[in-house]
């Protein structure tokens, strides 16, 4: 009796310690195996750091490029603007004015030239076509002439020649918004009409590049005698009075019409 009680608690024994021993094992495993997910999930976080600091990186360095290239354009950009100045200013300095070209005219100056001739601005009239003001009306003339390329100053000292500072007391009227006596021939011909003051202005403004350049309009034309002017053949102020321009044709048949608008100009820039 007390040997099959000494076996059975051997029995006990070895059952136990093998229990034991698969029960450690299987920690053994599953201790591994969350060793191994968390460095794994260590491997991944630096593998994507280091992702990230290389995108990163390439994004700086996309825009460091970018940076200098809109540098560069810049740059060029200056050059070229002050080479077109010098060579504006150069070809005036020979003797003539061109009509086409950049300015250093400001709205200012134009403003200023108007109110130092000491004539009352047309509010009313010029109002119902959109311009309340004589900082207005330069404006529209500054925008127009550049948007077409033309000198500002050109188109706005031919618009105070033509009317006497807004005065008008021709064949035209200021009701018309015809600032340059287009159409108007004579003989109490009243000219041309436009529905406001900018497009007025944008027709005086194409009429004066038809005479100026073969170039085409930048803008839709409004001037309905575009047509009929001879492309460039008078690409100079000096050249629209048609006494002055060497094939006889121009703007105006007055003497030294041109003339007259080149020395209001250079009036109104001292």
């Amino acid at each position: 009796m007390a040997r099959q009680n000494e076996r059975k608690m051997k029995l006990y024994m070895e059952a136990g310690l093998a229990v034991l021993l698969v029960l450690t094992i299987a920690l053994a495993s599953v201790s591994g195996r969350l060793s191994s997910q968390a460095h794994e999930k260590d491997k991944n976080k630096q593998e994507a750091a280091v992702q990230g600091e290389a995108e990163v990186y390439e994004k700086n360095k996309g825009n460091d490029q970018e940076k200098n290239e809109v540098k560069d354009q810049r740059e060029n950009n200056a050059q070229n603007t002050a080479g077109n100045a010098e060579e504006s200013q150069e070809t005036i300095a020979d003797g003539q004015y061109p009509i086409m070209g950049n300015s250093r005219v400001t709205v200012d100056e134009m403003v200023d030239y108007f109110q130092t001739a000491g004539k009352p601005y047309p509010k009313e009239a010029l109002s119902k076509g959109g311009a309340e003001s004589i900082e207005v009306f330069c404006r529209m003339y500054y925008d127009e002439a550049v948007a077409e390329g033309v000198r500002p100053e050109v188109a706005f000292v031919q618009t105070m020649k033509e009317t006497g500072f807004l005065q008008y007391g021709g064949d035209a009227s200021v009701e018309q918004f015809n600032f340059a006596g287009l159409g108007t021939t004579g003989g109490g011909v009243p000219g041309n009409s436009y529905p406001d003051v900018r497009t007025g202005i944008r027709a005086q403004i194409q009429h004066l590049k038809a005479y100026a350049t073969a170039d085409p309009l930048n803008g839709k034309c409004v001037d309905d005698r575009y047509e009929y002017v001879k492309k460039g053949t008078a690409p100079y102020v000096e050249w629209l009075g048609q006494q002055e321009n060497p094939e006889g044709l121009g703007w105006a048949t007055g003497d030294n019409y041109g003339y007259d608008i080149v020395r209001m100009i250079h009036d109104m820039k001292k």
